[in-house]
């Protein structure tokens, strides 16, 4: 009986099958990749109503972070600054400035200044900003290096797996409590060895179970 199909028919099952696996392995890694918060939600950057540059102020000026974010040695959350700590300087420096226009008109009518909220943890999500800073986390850690940023942006990723790597191994975010807020700090000897000793007087152990981050 003549045969039906060509010979070279016979290799296309094992090529069909190879190429629809490379094209679900395609497509599971675009989602992984493009769905993720590194792709999503790192280089985020929404349009602020006031014009405000880290870079001058903790950068080129030098102001500590804790001058701003006055609650985050002591509370879960780092803390908005309310126009009075907008005011206490401008006041008197470049009270005329048209980009402080939205800054003097909450002054005047007493409405907050409606800022645009750029890290953010998931209500399901449990997370302290004392707890981390009370242990040596710099803000850089998390951050990334706000006093570079004429306009802020969200520099790491946020997620749960991000936050894990970290709590499975704090050693590279752990520094002395008085440089918390320096963002150019560097150890002066091996960060190990640093980090080594810091959990050890301060009784570092993060949580990796469930119940630490939902409660």
């Amino acid at each position: 009986m003549a045969q039906i199909f060509p010979k070279w028919t016979n290799k296309l099952p094992p090529v069909v099958a190879a190429g629809l696996l490379l094209a679900l392995l395609a497509v599971v890694g675009f989602f992984w990749y493009f769905g993720s918060p590194m792709y999503t939600d790192v280089g985020y950057q929404p349009v602020q109503p006031v014009p405000y540059s880290h870079k001058l102020h903790a950068g080129d000026m030098g102001m500590d972070c804790r001058y701003c974010h006055t609650a985050v040695e002591r509370s879960t959350v780092a803390m908005v600054p309310p126009t009075q700590t907008c005011m206490n300087c401008h006041t008197l420096v470049l009270p005329e400035s048209e980009l402080l226009k939205p800054v003097m008109k909450s002054w005047s009518e007493g409405t907050p200044i409606p800022w645009v909220k750029i890290h953010k943890v998931p209500d399901y999500a449990y997370f302290d900003h004392s707890a981390h800073v009370r242990v040596g986390v710099g803000c850089a850690s998390c951050h990334g290096r706000i006093d570079q940023m004429e306009v802020v942006q969200q520099d790491q990723p946020l997620s749960m797996g991000w936050c894990l790597e970290c709590h499975r191994n704090p050693d590279m975010s752990l520094r002395p409590i008085d440089q918390i807020t320096n963002m150019s700090w560097t150890p002066p000897v091996n960060q190990l060895e640093l980090a080594a000793k810091f959990k050890l007087e301060r009784n570092i152990n993060p949580p990796t179970n469930c119940s630490g981050c939902h409660r």
